[in-house]
């Protein structure tokens, strides 16, 4: 079994560091560190959700030492549904499984997503909670950023702008279009004293698009 779990590891260390490569061949991503340096503090990183593959290019991105402690925030009921999505989810990125299904759930997300930081590591979310597939630059936020901001309110939160990845992988295409991408990593944010929930996201939702514009720019 130690035998077992030893070459499962190995495989997932290989697989990560495969992906990470590949990501970086089709979407030579660059990293705008704007008003934030890459340093090993705890982080939430919140993004703009348009591809499936948004946590993996977020994560390739982060130096080594920042991404081996950052978890992504993911759906339980989209990446269990096979054994590979399964294997890449769990052993590779070590994500977060949210069930996106109220009856079907057992935890709580925020309960999760908390245990999660207490144990050091730092998080990938999406704060619009599904891919926006529309026209509207941002969907409003859910509200597991605010309640997060509100137990661990020493953690930073860093507004991250993923542009062009969604035009690399359209929805249905299986085969990535070789295309340029950016992430712009923005000031960190904390949850106000007494800051009311819809202010707070309001203000986070806000700081997103301000990195949207500073990629443009």
């Amino acid at each position: 079994m130690q035998l077992k779990a030893l070459a499962r590891a190995a495989g997932a260390g290989l697989a990560g560091r495969a992906i990470s490569l590949f990501a970086r061949i089709v979407t030579a991503p660059r990293a705008i560190w704007a008003g934030i340096e890459p340093v090993p503090r705890q982080r939430v990183y919140f993004a703009n959700h348009t591809s499936n593959a948004d946590f993996v290019l977020l994560w390739t991105v982060l130096p080594g030492n920042l991404r081996r402690q950052t978890r992504p925030v993911a759906a339980l009921d989209y990446w269990l549904k096979s054994p590979l999505r399964r294997f890449l989810i769990q052993d590779v990125f070590n994500a977060v499984l949210i069930d996106r299904r109220p009856e079907h759930r057992v935890e709580d997300p925020v309960d999760l997503m908390e245990a999660a930081l207490r144990t050091g590591s730092s998080l990938i979310l999406f704060p619009e909670g599904v891919r926006n597939m529309g026209d509207e630059v941002l969907l409003p936020f859910r509200s597991g950023l605010y309640h997060l901001a509100k137990r661990q309110p020493g953690v930073d939160l860093v507004p991250v702008w993923i542009s062009n990845l969604n035009r690399v992988m359209p929805k249905g295409e299986v085969v990535p279009l070789p295309l340029i991408c950016s992430l712009s990593f923005g000031p960190a944010l904390h949850l106000g004293a007494d800051e009311p929930k819809a202010a707070f996201l309001e203000r986070a939702r806000a700081a997103l698009l301000a990195q949207r514009e500073a990629a443009q720019s």
